[in-house]
């Protein structure tokens, strides 16, 4: 009872309790007797009652550490670290203290003072350790500690800096011992975060004014020219204002940085495959997703024999596997496609690997129809690997033509059977990839000469009814170029854009090929899959059709179009400018086909 405590011992408590109150700026003389107290304090944490010392936990609870000097905040954290230990009392107020201390003071514009910016990197590394000392402490603390951090994360509207640092702080977290037990959670809150910034992010926000309108009418590649054109210039046209992308591309450097740190430290194929774990359970299905999955590019490109590998892998698992839903077996599809064209660390026999597999998939499923066997009226999945298909070899043909041995296990693949089969994949397929396709085809020689006359009238009649009630395949590249300002230097390295692309009937890039750009492609090895392919004719492909429809961020608003209204031939070639896509309604239901 306070009325039987001594005046003497009372006054010098109140004395303490008023030491540890930061509000106050200290002498050098108070800030050494402050260090005193936190150290005394260590040594009676087991008295600390809440009854009776509740002004005394409140001021240590609250304190911001960022304020504190090194010696002041070594002791204040031994404290902590011990006051967590007392059985039953203070570890969730303890851990709950520590992560509000992730995030900085913030001062005007809700930018970090200097001074901050200086410490941010000491005073992370001092919580973390602090946290992974109260794990390894009380074995409970990792659970709280993943509820509070889930009850802490950053929301949309957060400003950018203290987003930022947060994550960066809790990044720090997945390390060693401390990985183990919540990494997992960690990079799944994440990912969750990225891809909540990444939906609210609508091409329709960006192209709001006429100045915004020339980005899209240049190449993308012309901005390589200038890096600080693309970092700065070219991105402040397309995201000026934009507050979600600007939050998202900062975040995407934090953590690129962090898996950058764990290749450096032999972690990243551990990370990766909990990075697998969580993309196909938050993103393969997100229907805007635009730039969230190149955390999965990046990652493969640091270890492209085996992150790189085992991504192919994974995504040609999920198409082939039949038990996969419809929707995330043709979204799958279409993430491989785009990932071999796109990265420049696939091998072309990793490339023609995959491509066999998706090819006799494609003539399995061809087959089957003869048969009449198929209860399926639209075939999304079989239209949206034919285009995968073609996708690809526009961007790999001729790397594969370069080597004889995949030059002859190519023209081994039955692509006449399949794009002449009466499901015709031509029609339906995206006309500027079609027409690519052909062209380089028809110089390699891939098809029987025959071939192309049915290939080019077939092209022909759809282009005759070009808004006419034909089906038209959504088209969705997940691996378009990425347009995000400060983390761009982690991903173009290795991203191959369509002007690098040697082409089977031009050795030497020359102007006429200018129009070409607006595809690009990747370089990986992937080696072989499982001969047997399962086709699964009977999944219900009606569902993907309000789904796929808005997974597009490739403009639906194609150069075959323009063509078949202007009437002239540059609609026949690659989509050559970075166009936004807001979306549209699915072509199969203006088709109004079921």
């Amino acid at each position: 009872d306070p009325f039987l405590v001594d005046p003497y011992d009372m006054d010098q408590y109140n004395k303490m309790v008023s030491t540890l109150d930061t509000s106050k700026k200290k002498t050098p003389d108070e800030e050494a007797l402050y260090v005193d107290d936190l150290k005394a304090l260590s040594e009676a944490v087991s008295k600390i009652d809440i009854t009776y010392h509740h002004l005394l936990l409140n001021n240590m609870f609250t304190i911001r550490i960022w304020y504190l000097q090194r010696d002041t905040l070594d002791a204040f954290l031994d404290l902590i670290t011990r006051l967590a230990a007392v059985a039953d009392q203070y570890l969730r107020e303890c851990l709950q203290m520590l992560v509000n201390n992730f995030t900085p003071p913030l001062v005007q514009r809700n930018e970090l003072p200097r001074w901050a910016v200086s410490r941010k990197k000491d005073i992370f590394f001092h919580l973390c350790e602090s946290l992974k000392t109260i794990s390894d402490t009380v074995p409970l603390a990792p659970r709280i500690l993943r509820d509070i951090i889930d009850r802490s994360m950053p929301k949309l509207f957060d400003n950018k800096a203290k987003m930022v640092s947060f994550v960066e702080c809790m990044l720090g977290l997945d390390t060693d011992r401390m990985g183990d037990l919540i990494g997992a959670t960690l990079l799944a809150k994440v990912v969750d975060l990225l891809t909540e910034l990444d939906v609210n992010i609508t091409w329709e926000d960006i192209i709001q004014g006429e100045h915004n309108k020339g980005i899209f009418e240049m190449e993308l590649e012309d901005l390589d020219e200038d890096e600080d054109g693309l970092g700065q210039a070219g991105t402040k046209v397309l995201f000026g204002g934009n507050a979600c992308a600007e939050k998202l591309d900062s975040l995407m450097v934090v953590v690129c940085e962090h898996l950058k740190s764990c290749a450096e430290r032999g972690y990243l194929d551990k990370e990766f495959d909990i990075l697998k774990t969580i993309f196909r359970a938050s993103v393969l299905r997100v229907h805007r997703s635009k730039f969230c999955q190149f955390i999965m590019f990046y990652a493969c490109s640091l270890d492209p024999k085996i992150c790189g590998l085992g991504f192919a892998f994974f995504l040609t698992d999920i198409f082939l596997n039949k038990e996969e839903d419809p929707i995330s077996r043709m979204s799958a599809v279409s993430y491989v496609g785009s990932y071999l064209s796109r990265a420049r660390f696939i091998s072309a026999d990793t490339v023609l690997g995959i491509l066999k597999k998706l090819v006799d998939w494609c003539d399995e499923y061809c087959v089957l129809q003869n048969r009449g066997t198929t209860a399926n009226p639209n075939h999304q999945i079989f239209y949206a690997t034919c285009q995968a298909v073609m996708y690809v070899l526009c961007f790999r043909l001729r790397s594969i033509m370069d080597y004889p041995n995949l030059k002859a296990q190519l023209f081994q693949l039955s692509f006449g059977f399949i794009l002449n089969h009466r499901l015709e994949p031509l029609k339906v397929c995206l006309p500027s990839i079609v027409n690519e396709f052909l062209r380089q085809a028809k110089d390699a020689g891939l098809f029987a000469a025959s071939m192309y006359s049915a290939a080019e009238d077939a092209i022909e009649s759809d282009l005759s009814r070009a808004f006419g009630g034909i089906n038209r395949l959504d088209t969705f590249f997940p691996f378009d170029p990425y347009l995000l300002k400060e983390s761009d230097r982690y991903i173009r390295p290795n991203f191959e854009f369509w002007s690098m692309v040697k082409t089977t009937y031009n050795n030497d890039k020359d102007d006429d090929d200018d129009e070409l750009l607006d595809l690009d492609a990747p370089e990986m090895n992937v080696g072989s899959l499982d001969d047997h392919v399962e086709i699964d004719i009977n999944s219900d492909d009606d569902e993907l059709e309000y789904s796929m429809n808005k997974m597009s961020i490739t403009p639906h608003r194609s150069s075959y179009h323009g063509m078949a209204a202007d009437g002239g031939d540059a609609g026949l070639s690659m989509p050559a400018r970075i166009r936004p896509s807001a979306s549209p309604p699915s072509r199969w239901a203006m088709s109004g086909s079921p």
